[in-house]
């Protein structure tokens, strides 16, 4: 793995774009939905695909020590135990392990974000109408911020607080020290989306102490779409119920030949909550090429280079009127951008024909930057909005 630290002593990172597989005419500032792709990744996907075609090379180890050494990584990453943490396809899949587990009454309350990602809102609901608790959704405050609605939101009927870092559509941050606390002071539950942060925002479950805390792994965490990150605490270890019952996350599944030797035993700590087939042959040895560089680079050093392009873009949005979250309301990796007046009709063809590349979330463009951009991609996307203010 390669990392070029710059020369200021600032703590950030110099241009990385010669290890993602981007054309110098693109501005690809999108991470938010789609991760770029590093080359690393891609190599080590294309070695995995041809190794698939030798199938006697792979040894019953080869079910396990990847996907292991995976999740070891993914722990580093938020501070974690390896065993806490389990491989699984998806959010939504992540959520709903925890929406079976955690005790919910009648008349009790879930606590979640207005336009919060669907991914953490469909399996709320549908437990909020199985067992008649209210779902409560938090209205951004008038200043644009989250964390005092939520705070408010929060009392001794609450049973669960999911909620993210920070909001998809334009990073705005919910303070999860605060929150986590008073849901432990009530005896909720309290679950993270950290999809729109983890790989660019320092987390630390320890710190934070979530009883889940789920990502996904193709955006800032830079690797393929299909396999994510699931977190559960120790309590959740020890008494949780998985979603699947597969072979391969039962208790002594090493052992091919004892397969028929059934047992109701699971795997140790999160492993329990595997999704099934979770060596994912291919999947894996891309995901631990992307999550060995993010670590080489440090993701606080990720967050203060980040910081740096979306500080620019704020600064220079000002200049024409744009409207963004002040960064001390929101993740240095992420801004979204309202313009007087709504955003025009033909913005999206504009951009396009500009080739700079980033989504348009509720009524902001929301910019999403990486390692890979720069001061000119700034300047790129900057000229478009001008422009179309301007006309």
């Amino acid at each position: 793995m390669k990392t070029d630290s710059d020369t200021t002593g600032t703590g950030t990172l110099a241009s990385q774009r010669h290890l993602f597989e981007i054309p110098e005419q693109i501005t690809y500032m999108n991470t938010a939905n789609l991760a770029p792709r590093l080359r690393s990744v891609t190599e080590a996907g294309l070695a995995a695909v041809n190794r698939g075609t030798q199938p006697w090379t792979f040894t019953q180890n080869n079910w396990f020590t990847d996907a292991h050494r995976l999740r070891g990584l993914a722990a580093r990453i938020m501070n974690a135990k390896q065993d806490d943490v389990a491989l699984v396809p998806s959010v939504s899949y992540g959520i709903a392990i925890a929406a079976s587990n955690v005790p919910i009454k009648e008349k009790q309350s879930i606590v979640i974000l207005d336009q919060q990602f669907p991914s953490n809102v469909y399996a709320w609901r549908a437990l909020a109408k199985r067992v008649g608790a209210e779902l409560r959704t938090v209205q951004r405050g008038i200043d644009g911020t989250w964390t005092g609605g939520v705070m408010t939101a929060i009392d001794k009927n609450t049973a669960v607080v999911a909620v993210p870092n920070c909001h998809w559509t334009d990073g705005s941050l919910v303070d999860l020290r605060r929150v986590g606390s008073k849901a432990r002071a009530v005896g909720a539950a309290f679950i993270i989306d950290a999809s729109q942060s983890m790989g660019a925002m320092p987390i630390d479950v320890q710190e934070l102490q979530p009883d889940f805390l789920a990502c996904v792994g193709y955006k800032w965490m830079l690797g393929p779409y299909g396999l994510g990150y699931l977190y559960a605490s120790p309590r959740w270890q020890e008494q949780g119920l998985p979603l699947e019952h597969s072979w391969i996350t039962r208790a002594r599944s090493e052992n091919f030949a004892g397969l028929v030797d059934y047992t109701d035993e699971l795997q140790p700590g999160a492993r329990r909550f595997d999704m099934g087939e979770f060596a994912q042959f291919t999947m894996v040895p891309m995901a631990i090429a992307a999550l060995t560089q993010l670590l080489a680079w440090g993701v606080d050093r990720i967050q203060a280079t980040l910081s740096e392009l979306t500080h620019q873009i704020e600064e220079g949005a000002k200049k024409f009127g744009g409207v963004a979250a002040p960064a001390e309301n929101r993740g240095g990796h992420m801004i979204g951008i309202r313009l007087r007046g709504g955003l025009p009709e033909d913005l999206g063809d504009r951009l396009g024909a500009a080739q700079v590349f980033v989504s348009r979330r509720g009524d902001s463009i929301r910019v999403a930057p990486h390692l890979h951009n720069t001061a000119a991609d700034v300047e790129r996307l900057l000229a478009v909005l001008r422009e179309a203010v301007a006309k």
